[in-house]
């Protein structure tokens, strides 16, 4: 009786901590994604982050971006550019597929099949993208920044410890 107990734990533990994240866009059927990465982005000064996650689809796959505003006008927009390790770039166009609550703005910009293979292969680097808002002087800083795949803003030079998010390896697992 008691190893039939342990057993029932053992799985229902290991059902919980291979939980796969998923997205949902408007209300679609959710896809397969990454943890919820975030990055760093030193130039935004309202959070200094961004969170990103990347999802596979039939077509391709979709990257998500999330940044916390000031203000309820404040949008990402346009295009987005997502360098990677490897010296390569990924540009995507701005579908307008766009949310904002709870003082919070996400986009979604969505990768081609030859694209999601670029993904697999070499670590997101940077994502650069554009912050657009209203003309109020006090609200969120509106521009141009850039999000960097560091998982913390300062180390030592002791600090042996991995400093970045390995993207391929989750998307590769997708």
């Amino acid at each position: 009786m008691n190893l039939k107990l342990s057993l029932l734990l053992l799985l229902f533990i290991s059902t919980f901590t291979n939980a796969q994240q998923t997205i949902s866009v408007k209300g679609s059927v959710p896809f397969p994604a990454t943890q919820d990465y975030t990055f760093i982005c030193e130039k935004y000064a309202f959070t200094g982050e961004a969170n990103v996650q990347i999802a596979k689809t039939d077509k391709g796959g979709i990257l998500k971006i999330t940044i916390t505003t000031a203000n309820d006008k404040a949008r990402i927009a346009g295009g987005l550019y997502v360098d990677l390790t490897n010296a390569d770039v990924i540009a995507c166009t701005d579908k307008n597929v766009k949310e904002s609550s709870d003082g919070k703005t996400t986009s979604y910009y969505y990768f081609t099949p030859a694209e999601w293979q670029k993904l697999k292969k070499s670590d997101i680097y940077a994502v650069r993208f554009i912050i657009a808002g209203g003309p109020n002087t006090f609200g969120s800083q509106t521009g141009y920044f850039t999000a960097y795949n560091k998982m913390n803003y300062f180390s030592t030079a002791f600090d042996k410890s991995k400093k970045t998010y390995d993207t391929a390896k989750e998307i590769s697992v997708l």
